[in-house]
């Protein structure tokens, strides 16, 4: 097979007391369902995340790799890396790789002090944003982030948006499904909602 197993729609949301990152589970192969429970969403460090959108195997290398130089990062100096580095050092490494690229787009977020988020292309080119969407689905989720997005936005709303918009995706493009990953960082740290928790928000 010379298509790769895909990944489609992330989604990333700043909010006053922290950071969402919600993405699909569907991982699809040309036009071809493969599954509907793929991981997209990563724990990197105790404040910081990754979601990516793209090839599943070249998502799993680059947070394997980032997942090391956190800890080594660590290690050195005695404190967690900031969100901005982080997001510097993936820039680094896809620009590096650049001509044998990570087939992917990266969302980067974390709490090290404030809430951030950074978008990451295949190429290196990093962009700071307060929402942003990556993936087949983007166009969609856009369309919902664009509209009802606000800079005094709490967790509790963020992640109800966050929701809708991956939502909007699944409704609209064929290769976005299988239900949801959702994501915060705060002050307090990384946590994955379970299915549970994220019906007690919409209701």
């Amino acid at each position: 097979m010379t298509e790769k197993l895909k990944g489609t729609t992330t989604v990333g949301i700043v909010c006053r007391d922290g950071v969402v990152l919600a993405a699909d589970r569907r991982a699809s192969l040309g036009n071809m369902v493969l599954s509907e429970n793929v991981t997209k969403v990563f724990w990197i460090d105790d404040h910081l995340a990754l979601a990516g959108a793209g090839s599943v195997g070249d998502i799993l290398g680059l947070v394997r790799l980032l997942r090391a130089e956190a800890k080594l990062y660590r290690a050195k100096v005695g404190k967690e890396m900031s969100v901005k580095a982080l997001a510097t050092l993936t820039s680094n490494i896809l620009h590096g790789s650049r001509f044998m690229p990570y087939f992917g787009w990266f969302l980067i977020a974390g709490h090290t002090g404030r809430p951030g988020l950074y978008s990451v292309d295949m190429a290196g080119g990093v962009t700071e944003d307060k929402f942003t969407a990556a993936g087949s689905g983007m166009e969609f989720a856009f369309s919902i982030l664009e509209s009802e997005y606000r800079e005094d936005i709490l967790l509790k709303e963020g992640v109800r948006l966050a929701l809708k918009a991956i939502k909007a995706a699944t409704r609209r493009d064929v290769f976005t499904g299988g239900g949801v990953t959702l994501v915060t960082v705060t002050e307090e740290g990384y946590k994955e909602w379970t299915e549970e928790e994220i019906k007690a928000v919409l209701e």
